[in-house]
């Protein structure tokens, strides 16, 4: 525990001070930025998988709460463009793959499953089974990750993009007794969907019980602000904690083609989003975050800290992360029949 308690004394100070500046995202930026400039110091911090998955279960409860009646009606509508938004992943994806083959040197199936824009754990998983570098997935999901939740935010506080949500969470009193209730049918779902061995359990399985609970009327309780804000200081340490030394002295060149290619990538899926933001009759600055190539719950919290849409940010990634766990190893094989996408 004593890496992770070194990771809090970082990382609090540094989202209270975040905050105190008004800074957006303070308590998931501020721990992501101070512990990854410690690590990168050589201070040795590291948080165990608790709490990063705590911090997913807290963005999954609370993300189910906008899921009222009439929201799930408008979420379901966007289907058509939702399976746009995931082409557009799909395609993005196959770039970024071809960027670390052509200029990193990276074997096809590391440059295939680091390219993906999907979950970090899930790809190097898959990755590893078709014999790709466990080490240069995970990185480079990381890095990208990191560059999103850092770039966004930053670009919409100087743009003035907030506060446009026309979505608003039912359940807004913590209700102890109902609290509890939540608590308890939550993590029992994370565990089960965990044993299932289902993608993003902590995340999925928390956001599946909510937005049925919602869906359906039923308003337990809201989550206590404090918890709401450890469950960012857990998601933004989990990531700052994850760089270290050796993490740019490694591969200085895959590590620049990458965060060349992430900056392209947010780049072009803006500007994709301009056209599907006309097309959905969503504003802009929702639809960039639904089509952004970040992850689930560092989108989904961005959009709810600005106020921008949350329901649609998060039916967009948890849709494009369940098709990317499911038909990535498909498509895979079916790139492997092409000449020139030899090992």
């Amino acid at each position: 525990m004593k890496p992770f308690a070194k990771a809090l004394a970082v990382a609090v100070p540094a989202g209270a001070l975040l905050a105190a500046l008004n800074a957006p995202l303070p308590w998931t930026i501020g721990p992501l930025l101070a512990c990854a400039i410690v690590n990168l110091a050589g201070a040795g911090m590291s948080t165990p998988v608790a709490a990063r998955n705590f911090g997913q279960w807290m963005i999954g409860t609370v993300l189910g709460l906008y899921f009222a009646p009439a929201v799930v009606e408008r979420v379901v509508a966007f289907a058509p463009w939702i399976v746009l938004g995931i082409a557009w992943a799909l395609c993005l994806g196959l770039m970024f793959a071809w960027t670390l083959r052509r200029f990193a040197g990276a074997s096809r199936a590391t440059a295939f499953y680091a390219g993906a824009v999907g979950g970090a754990t899930e790809m190097a998983v898959q990755g590893e089974r078709a014999g790709g570098r466990v080490d240069q997935i995970a990185a480079t999901h990381s890095l990208r990750i990191m560059l999103v939740v850092l770039t966004l935010p930053m670009a919409y506080r100087l743009l003035g993009l907030h506060g446009s949500d026309p979505y608003e969470m039912p359940a807004r009193v913590v209700h102890w007794d109902g609290f509890a209730m939540l608590v308890a049918a939550t993590v029992a779902m994370a565990l089960v969907w965990r044993r299932l061995s289902w993608p993003n359990a902590w995340l999925l399985g928390p956001l599946a019980v909510t937005v049925g609970l919602t869906a359906t009327g039923h308003d337990w309780s809201a989550l206590p602000q404090w918890l709401v804000i450890a469950g960012q200081v857990a998601i933004g340490a989990s990531l700052g904690c994850r760089f270290s030394p050796a993490f740019f002295a490694q591969a200085p060149r895959f590590v620049a083609v990458v965060v060349a290619m992430t900056f392209v990538g947010i780049a072009a899926s803006a500007c994709f989003a301009v056209l599907l933001a006309h097309g959905a009759g969503v504003p802009v600055a929702t639809m960039v975050l639904a089509t952004s190539p970040g992850g689930v719950a560092e989108m989904a919290l961005t959009a709810k800290t600005l106020q921008l849409g949350v329901p649609v940010v998060t039916a967009f990634h948890v849709m494009r992360s369940v098709t990317m766990m499911t038909a990535l190893g498909v498509v895979y094989r079916m790139l492997g029949r092409f000449r020139g996408w030899e090992r």
